[in-house]
């Protein structure tokens, strides 16, 4: 039997000992990183069923990122090189990982009752308009005074005042209003008031005097009055206009002082007045690829003035396939039905593109007081609606270098 020594039984015991600090070294170390993940976790705001955490390792947008929403929906999604949510519909509440930290359906529908709001406020405010323009069939009184002094050969317009005049403004509730006169049928006298801010009863009390006319040339002169509320932001609103001839006005010992309701300014073409015919010459030359076109002359167009005339002139538009390409324009005439214009225009056509390219009259009525109205149209061309217009454009392609003039009628 083989004793055990004591050095023996101390060598056997190193491996327990050893594998019994590697085992408290391993729980401790298990502790710390327990404890540290405890501590160091970061929170989260949102509760974990209401949220679709990201992977870890993906390199996607964190949880603590994602769950920072702003508090105020009045926010606007503006992240740089981020479009603000186009492919999300309004009351969508899912959103990618990658998506800006702002909740898109909540900025967006704040967007679409803000401008629902606007757009409804709009609508309101032009109805309002409409409603007041159809309902009001007064448009307010004039007051003036007419004189003639002998001494100076002078005839003298006294603008008093006017009252009751349309509300033009509806943020004021009021109007900037102001009068033009002029002479006619001349048209040389043209004069106007200053501005009176935010009134419906003006006063004026400005004195115009027009020198070098003799008492009986009174007799055929025409006083037109254009009532008008100054606008900052585009072109002044028309209020309403006066005539008054001075044929049966007796001025030679004393002032006549006038009063005249204000009328709603006159359609200009009448239904049964027709639109007048335009004289055109065309011609067409291949080997340089141009278009020659000479606006003649016009006859028989509307009377557009009160003057019983027209300040007429004619606008060309070359169009291929509906789109316009070029324009150009004659020189006014003034106060005719029958004016003569003479005037020649070049357009690069090639040959090929002939059956595709027509072209567009328009004979405008000039206004300085408010927009260039529209006499009449015309258009010449391969796809002309008029069985005339198309014969003139197939004369011009058949007999090159050709100069063939022709009548047309104004449409409207």
């Amino acid at each position: 039997m083989v004793g055990t020594s004591p050095h023996a039984h101390h060598l056997l015991s190193t491996p327990a000992l050893v594998g019994v600090c590697a085992a408290v070294v391993t729980i401790l170390l298990a502790l710390l990183v327990g404890i540290y993940r405890c501590f160091c976790r970061p929170k989260r705001s949102v509760p974990y069923p209401s949220v679709r955490t990201p992977p870890e390792n993906s390199g996607k947008t964190s949880l603590a990122v994602k769950s920072a929403t702003p508090k105020s929906p009045l926010v606007t999604p503006t992240s740089e090189g981020e479009a603000p949510f186009p492919e999300k519909k309004a009351g969508s509440k899912s959103y990618s990982s990658t998506s800006s930290s702002i909740e898109p359906h909540t900025i967006n529908t704040q967007w679409y009752i803000e401008n629902e709001s606007e757009k409804k406020s709009e609508d309101s405010k032009q109805a309002w308009l409409k409603g007041e323009n159809e309902e009001s069939a007064q448009l307010g009184n004039l007051f003036f005074s007419v004189e003639y002094d002998f001494d100076k050969n002078a005839f003298m317009v006294t603008l008093h005042s006017a009252t009751d005049l349309p509300v033009k403004d509806p943020t004021t509730n009021s109007s900037d209003p102001y009068i033009k006169l002029c002479l006619l049928p001349e048209k040389k006298h043209k004069v106007k008031t200053r501005v009176l801010r935010k009134t419906l009863n003006p006063v004026y009390e400005e004195t115009f005097t027009f020198y070098g006319l003799h008492y009986n040339q009174l007799q055929g002169i025409t006083l037109h009055f254009v009532v008008l509320s100054f606008d900052r932001f585009s072109r002044d609103d028309v209020i309403g206009e006066i005539v008054v001839p001075l044929a049966n006005i007796d001025m030679s010992e004393t002032a006549v002082h006038l009063s005249r309701d204000i009328k709603p300014r006159n359609p200009k073409v009448l239904r049964n007045q027709g639109h007048g015919d335009l004289l055109v010459s065309l011609s067409y030359q291949p080997a340089a690829n141009r278009l020659t076109v000479v606006v003649l002359k016009a006859r028989n167009l509307p009377k557009m003035d009160v003057t019983g005339l027209s300040d007429p002139y004619v606008k060309i538009h070359l169009m291929y396939n509906n789109q316009r390409l070029a324009k150009k324009k004659t020189r006014l005439k003034k106060r005719t039905l029958n004016p003569v214009f003479n005037e020649s225009f070049l357009f690069d056509v090639p040959i090929e593109g002939l059956q595709n390219v027509s072209l567009e009259f328009q004979i405008l009525d000039h206004d300085r007081v408010t927009k260039n109205e529209i006499i009449g149209r015309l258009v010449i061309g391969a796809k002309a609606s008029g069985e005339e217009e198309k014969r003139h454009w197939k004369e011009i392609t058949e007999n090159p270098r050709k100069q063939i003039a022709e009548w047309h009628k104004l449409s409207e």
